[in-house]
């Protein structure tokens, strides 16, 4: 049980650090790329950018952008069907984690030659996936970092965890410049989200020393930083902060795995197609107070962390803590309840039992029964 993996992709940070792909594609013998990324970080400017340096470069690509939030399956197999067509040999992933989510599902696809939905689970990967390179347009999901990608089975209306180290991308080039282009309710959903991976993946039961520093850090960055990247989206120091902190947070939930925030926050969000970043704002008050005795010692650290006296009594850490995390979220202005969505209709046994058997369960400090779950989502939502 002491044994611990780590794994990372090769990181470059920096500003202007996109025309860097264009050398890296060289790397790997790029012949014709596949472009992934979204509308909306074409309409930012952020492609036209990488087309340019691909261009100078006598790089041949095509561009797919058929994505959504939340990204589905059929998106991924789509695009896999177009890799293969054009006779692809490398992806580059441009935009936030719904587009590098669908790059890997593309990638998988395209060398196992099956349905993404028979890859839910972990470790259900066989052959490794094309090369990918990701440029991170947002501060959050770190998805251009971890070995998770997220995606909506619509057939089933539930977003299915796929783990597997095949799916660390070979490179993540990383320019914080690019997330100035994010509006406030994007930062604010994308930084709430980062927060939560590292809240998460310091009180996992798979976490270790090395998942630990990464994760108070970020915690630390985050908590400091993302109020101000909000109201100041131009304020680069803020946003490199919060750029530096969503990526140690995404460093150590990719090997510590998360927990039952973003279980129930994939169950919810899968069913009603929610925003992921404030299913997890709205549950994070909640699950750190069911899962507080557990390891009330880590949670005084992630409460000190966040700014808080270290001179406060241990009985009141958790009342202190759970304070602190909804100021933060009001202070964002970051919804409290699921009230202003049409929830009326959940089947809240469809609901639990899509949260109890999602793989960020198993790694929850505190052992998870469909009960523990069912109350939850019972106070949350009536």
């Amino acid at each position: 049980m002491n044994l611990r993996k780590y794994r990372v992709p090769e990181i470059v940070y920096g500003d202007n650090s996109i025309g860097l792909a264009a050398k890296f594609a060289k790397n790997f013998n790029a012949n014709k790329i596949l472009l992934v990324t979204d509308s909306g970080v074409q309409k930012a400017g952020w492609v036209k950018e990488l087309e340019e340096s691909l261009q100078e470069n006598q790089l041949n690509y095509i561009i797919y952008n058929n994505i959504t939030p939340n990204p589905k399956d059929y998106e991924v197999n789509e695009g896999a069907k177009l890799y293969i067509k054009e006779k692809c040999n490398l992806i580059i992933a441009i935009g936030g984690g719904s587009v590098i989510d669908c790059a890997k599902g593309i990638g998988i696809v395209c060398t196992n030659g099956k349905d993404i939905n028979e890859f839910e689970g972990v470790d259900n990967i066989r052959v490794p996936m094309t090369p990918l390179i990701c440029i991170p347009t947002t501060a959050g999901s770190s998805a251009d970092i971890s070995q998770f990608a997220i995606i909506l089975n619509t057939h089933k209306q539930k977003k299915i965890a796929i783990i597997s180290k095949a799916l660390v991308p070979d490179v993540a080039i990383i320019d914080a410049i690019t997330t100035t282009s994010m509006d406030a309710e994007l930062t604010t959903n994308t930084g709430i989200d980062a927060l939560v991976h590292a809240i998460e993946a310091y009180v996992s039961n798979a976490s270790s020393v090395f998942t630990n520093i990464n994760a108070l850090k970020a915690i630390e960055l985050l908590s400091n930083n993302l109020l101000t990247a909000v109201n100041e989206p131009y304020n680069v120091e803020a946003r490199n902060n919060v750029m530096k902190g969503s990526m140690l947070a995404g460093i150590a939930f990719s090997n510590a795995s998360l927990g039952i925030i973003h279980a129930m926050a994939h169950s919810l969000g899968g069913l009603k197609d929610l925003p992921h970043g404030e299913c997890n704002a709205i549950l994070m008050d909640y699950c750190i107070d069911f899962n507080f005795e557990s390891c009330p010692e880590k949670f005084k650290d992630i409460y000190i962390s966040m700014g808080g006296d270290i001179k406060t009594p241990d009985d009141q850490i958790k009342a202190k803590l759970t304070d602190k995390v909804k100021q933060l979220a009001r202070s964002l202005g970051v919804a409290t309840s699921f009230n202003h969505y049409n929830v009326e209709d959940i089947n809240i046994e469809q609901i639990t039992t899509n949260a109890f058997y999602d793989p960020c369960i198993a790694t929850n400090p505190r052992v998870v029964e469909l009960e523990d779950i069912k109350k939850l989502f019972t106070k949350l939502l009536y």
